[in-house]
């Protein structure tokens, strides 16, 4: 008989949620991106066994489900993960990691470039693929980019360029 029309005893029907997709982009991290992706790994596990002891209710059932999809994810980040040893980037350019202070029409603002995972633009946290961080890679103090974003092009200098993680060297 074809596997198509077997369950297996252990799984019910809409059980298993799509995986989340994940990207295409290497998974740079930083030391902090890659302990943070850990932590959280590490908390979705003990939620996901504290779920299986107690999922008797349909909705513990789909909560399960949900934070075994979550754990498949995060198990993929964690093993792709490659971290940036900050101390071996380049001090007078922008690079992966670098906190880098911006002047513009709009004012001064501080950005720093980190892995897809630990973007946070609220906190000044951009993805290196962002279009911030793609127009700032390779740019030394007192450079003009050209910051290209939905809302028009923004012409921004660079004011400082620091590795606030990375011991000196």
């Amino acid at each position: 008989m074809s596997r198509a029309f077997v369950k297996d005893a252990d799984e019910s029907v809409g059980e298993r949620q799509p995986d989340i997709p994940l990207s295409e982009h290497p998974n740079y991290v930083t030391p902090n991106g890659l302990v943070q992706l850990r932590a959280r790994l590490v908390a979705v596990r003990e939620r996901r066994d504290a779920l299986r002891t107690a999922a008797d209710t349909l909705p513990q059932q789909s909560e399960l489900a949900a934070v075994e999809r979550e754990l498949r994810w995060l198990n993929a980040r964690v093993g792709s993960a490659i971290e940036v040893d900050l101390s071996q980037q380049p001090r007078d350019r922008v690079a992966f990691g670098a906190r880098v202070t911006v002047d513009s029409d709009e004012g001064e603002a501080r950005y720093r470039i980190v892995g897809e995972d630990e973007a946070d633009v609220e906190h000044g946290l951009v993805s290196y693929v962002s279009p911030l961080a793609r127009a700032l890679l390779g740019a030394r103090v007192g450079d003009e980019v050209v910051w290209r974003r939905p809302a028009g092009d923004l012409a921004v200098e660079v004011v400082a360029i620091d590795y606030p993680d990375a011991p000196s060297r």
